[in-house]
């Protein structure tokens, strides 16, 4: 038995209980992590670090309060927790939107200016005002800094347990000497080198991209039937989507088994338009059944000609610059041969500095003026790649790249990626098809400002070409470096630039360079090693399906790259939050919902509500009906528990009561609602066990609504003024230790309204002043069970159902009287009615001398008749 803190509140608020919870929280330190822990006893997260580019939306509120649930549960087990959270701040999306707030571009080659402020910008400015590098990255950081206040204060408000001691940025000082510390280790080891080479490109954003950071998009477009002259005599007609590319073609492949161009192998191709000289050679990857069944190779369509090139060893005829527009090419210079230079760069010239879109409407219109196109043009659907963020077509554009060499160890990779824990498990074999379908290394530079440099100098030759072959790279001591500013040792700033003295690297790495170490960010490797030894590897890496490709590969890879280890025991992944039209909730799409004002609407708890009621890896459609639910879930808590509470006092003020506990547990309705409860205790631990914690919310609360429109009621009356003392004794041990069962098995997912009531009456006597340290609730902390099995219960609750269904039919109280009541079953279940008859009879307002009880081979069967308010039979 235990005192009450102070008066119950009158109304549920749960904007005022958010605010002083969330405070209490972090002045008393509740969520710290503890170094001095042994590792067995601590749970380590590998939080997500959530890209800082404007504003949360509700998708990011659905997989971080998942997260959240399964780690207050790993707290409630008596675990160190080690829950950091991150800032992904550098890489485009931070420059696109410093760009768009204050209408600024990066311009490396404009003098720093001190005295010069970012401003917001109007919404329409026709020209961007150009700032030198140094005045930009300082604008990213500002608005950084300020984002991820936001997002802080968001975090807080949803109620998630984080360290806010743990805190990093990715473009801040710690994570640079981590990220460039790795670029180091894997060049030592020889799993990172650079080469001039055709890599994806956004002409848009000017920078190379990785594979898996391309998606396809359908886009409508056309075949052009395309007659080509074979030298000494014939023709034959290829089709293709991208006649701009006749400029660039350097061969012409047919499968060799193609008995239609089997005769033309071994002899030279006349392109149109330029009248190109190219070889016509067999190959393996050209399908009979595409088109007329021959196609061109040209440097580049598609990595099929990349593979083509690479393989035969083939001249490059880029005519596709890195802004998109196409280049100036001179026919007659190699590699550019042509049976007619005139002519070739007559017709180039109509199309030189033009987009490929454009080039392709001037080409398709040349083609048609010298008769080289045949026919109708023919309308096709097809996959064109685009980089995730880009709004242009991707092109292959040669330039000299960082690469990480991953395609030389899939099947390592794939041995790691199985030894991961994957939830659900399905999505492991998302992790191996990717691998499976890698065909580039990992490009890991970007040309871009605001991310993390290459900590890596260049020799300046005395002709003013800069050395790649003898790069200089910072020693760990000196890292993080920045070599646009500081020098190699042994050089002074005087020699920047100039033959004989040094240039910077102007890359950045591409951010998932530095996003897959988050492990050893937060662990300290290369800095701290007891402290990486306790944190890595972790326990959990929650994150969203579509960035196993991404993240949780690239983790994986360093991982075994660096230590032959894998990042952590557990991946947690979750699926999307989608619109009605089953589109995912996203920023870029347009398709975003921002947090804010439902929490003002709903509450916290109400939110996290909704992202429990959904699967791991399941998608969920965005529906406030249930935020409606879940608030009306946390004010039943809040009145049930009042109700409860008041029972309880009830009896404390009852010298003839006593004290209690679960010993005084005597009635057999009370014995088998804790038998119901035993069952529950250990379905909800596995669950939680396996993070299902979906499964854990759907028990729990089935099993609380069945406490407090059922339990509750039958059991009230005895509780609150019964006159056996050890029944009432009885019902209120029942009573509380269910309460507080509940109020734990609920933290997890409602953690403001559970610490609230936990507040009222249980925070001292339980000995954890927040819910959120009290023990899990488990079967060891009930009496060994009875032969009570839950039977008693269900039998009560049927029976009190079919009482309250009649008197709804005829729109009756409860508490309206009742003159027949006959129940038959089979002798068993008369028992069990027997036991708890007198409870559901008073809950039912029912007389002993109206039941009649019949033990008859049949089911379970209940007769009902309601008096008049008098008593009388109607």
């Amino acid at each position: 038995m235990t005192p009450m803190s102070e008066e119950l509140p009158k109304k549920y608020k749960p904007k005022e209980i958010e605010i002083k919870w969330a405070e209490k929280w972090e002045s008393d330190k509740e969520y710290r992590y503890d170094p001095s822990v042994p590792r067995e006893n601590t749970f380590v997260v590998d939080t997500p670090p959530p890209t800082v580019s404007g504003s949360l939306h509700m998708g990011h509120v659905f997989s971080y309060s998942q997260t959240d649930m399964n780690v207050r549960y790993q707290r409630m087990l008596g675990k160190n927790i080690f829950y950091p959270m991150g800032w992904d701040d550098n890489g485009l999306p931070t420059e696109r939107r410093v760009q768009n707030q204050f209408a600024i571009q990066c311009e490396p080659t404009l003098p720093y200016k001190e005295d010069w402020n970012p401003t917001p910008a109007p919404k329409k400015v026709r020209e961007l005002e150009k700032v030198s590098r140094k005045n930009f990255l300082e604008a990213c950081s500002l608005q950084t800094e300020e984002d991820e206040k936001k997002y802080e204060a968001l975090w807080r408000r949803l109620g998630l347990s984080i360290d806010w001691d743990q805190n990093y940025s990715t473009v801040g000082e710690h994570c640079r000497k981590i990220s460039q510390n790795s670029f180091l280790d894997l060049y030592k080891k020889g799993f990172i080198y650079a080469v001039e080479s055709p890599v994806l490109w956004d002409t848009t954003f000017q920078t190379a991209v990785a594979q898996a950071e391309v998606e396809d998009r359908e886009k409508h477009g056309n075949f052009h039937d395309i007659r080509f002259q074979v030298e000494g005599g014939g023709d034959f007609i290829i089709s293709t989507t991208r006649p701009e590319l006749l400029a660039a073609c350097i061969a012409v492949v047919a499968h060799p088994d193609d008995q239609r161009y089997k005769g033309l192998f071994g002899k030279n191709a006349r392109t149109p338009l330029y009248d190109g000289i190219v070889p016509i050679i067999p190959a393996e990857h050209a399908d009979p059944e595409k088109g007329t069944g021959i196609m061109m190779i040209c440097t580049f369509g598609d990595v099929a000609d990349v593979d083509f090139w690479r393989a035969e060893k083939m001249p490059m005829r880029q005519i596709i610059g890195r802004s998109g527009r196409l280049v100036p090419v001179d026919f007659g210079e190699e590699p550019y041969k042509s049976g007619s230079v005139e002519a070739a760069n007559a017709a180039y010239k109509e199309i030189e500095g033009l987009y490929a879109k454009q080039a392709r409407t001037k080409v398709k219109e040349m083609l048609e003026a010298s008769g080289a196109l045949v026919g109708e043009l023919k309308p096709t659907e097809q996959a064109v790649k685009f980089y995730e963020k880009g709004d242009q077509p991707l092109e292959f554009v040669s330039t000299r790249q960082w690469f990480i060499k991953i395609l030389d160890h899939k099947e390592e990779l794939l041995a790691q990626g199985r030894k991961v824990q994957w939830h659900p498990e399905f999505m492991l074999k998302r992790f191996e098809q990717w691998v499976e379908g890698l065909n580039q290394d990992w490009c890991i530079s970007r040309q871009r400002f605001f991310g993390v440099p290459f900590p890596v100098w260049y020799p300046v030759l005395e002709e003013g070409e800069l050395d790649f072959t003898n790069p200089i790279f910072a020693p760990e001591s000196a890292l993080p470096v920045d070599p646009q500013s500081d020098c190699p040792e042994g050089f002074k700033e005087e020699q920047r630039g100039k033959p004989g003295g040094f240039a910077g690297d102007t890359d950045v790495m591409d951010t998932w360079a530095t996003s897959s170490l988050t492990p050893q960010i937060s662990s300290h490797w290369g800095l701290d090693e007891k402290r990486h030894q306790k944190l890595f590897p972790a326990d959990l890496r929650p994150q969203a399906h579509e960035i196993i490709r991404t993240w949780a590969f690239y983790t994986i890879t360093k991982s075994w790259m660096h230590e032959k280890a894998i990042p952590w025991h557990h991946a947690a992944i979750s699926g999307w939050v989608v619109t009605p039209d089953r589109q995912k909730m996203s920023k870029s799409k347009g398709k975003a919902v921002t947090p804010e004002g439902l929490l003002e609407e709903y509450s916290a708890d109400a939110l996290r509500y909704w992202s429990a009621r959904a699967k791991l890896g399941q998608d969920t459609i965005y529906d406030e009906n249930v935020f409606k639910v879940g608030h009306r879930l946390a004010m039943k808590i809040f009145n049930a528990s009042k109700f409860t509470l008041m029972q309880l006092q009830a009896a404390e003020a009852d010298s003839s009561i006593g004290s209690w506990n679960l010993a005084d547990v005597s009635q057999p309705l009370d014995k088998a609602w804790i038998a119901r409860m035993r069952t529950l205790l250990g379905s909800a631990s596995n669950s939680f066990e396996a993070f299902q914690y979906s499964a854990v919310l759907l028990e729990v609360e089935s099993a609380f609504w069945d406490f407090c429109d059922n339990y509750l009621e039958l059991v009230k009356n005895r509780a609150y003024e019964g006159s056996d003392a050890s029944a009432r004794k009885s019902a209120v041990a029942t009573l509380e230790w269910t309460l507080k069962a509940f109020l734990r098995l609920l933290a997890p997912f409602l953690p403001y309204i559970t610490e609230e009531v936990w507040s009222w009456r249980f925070a001292k006597s339980e000995g954890a002043a927040s819910i959120h340290k009290a023990p899990w609730p488990t079967e060891e902390e009930l009496p060994l069970p009875s032969e009570q099995n839950g039977t008693d219960f269900d039998a009560a609750r049927t029976v009190l159902d079919k009482i309250r269904a009649e008197k709804a039919a005829e729109k009756k109280s409860i508490k309206w009287p009742v003159t027949s009541l006959r129940i038959a079953g089979e002798a068993a279940t008369i028992e069990a009615v027997k036991r708890v008859l007198n409870d559901v009879i008073s809950a039912g307002n029912v007389s002993l001398s109206a039941v009649d009880l019949q033990a008859e081979e049949a089911p379970l069967k209940v007769e009902v008749v309601l008096g008049t308010s008098d008593g009388r039979e109607k």
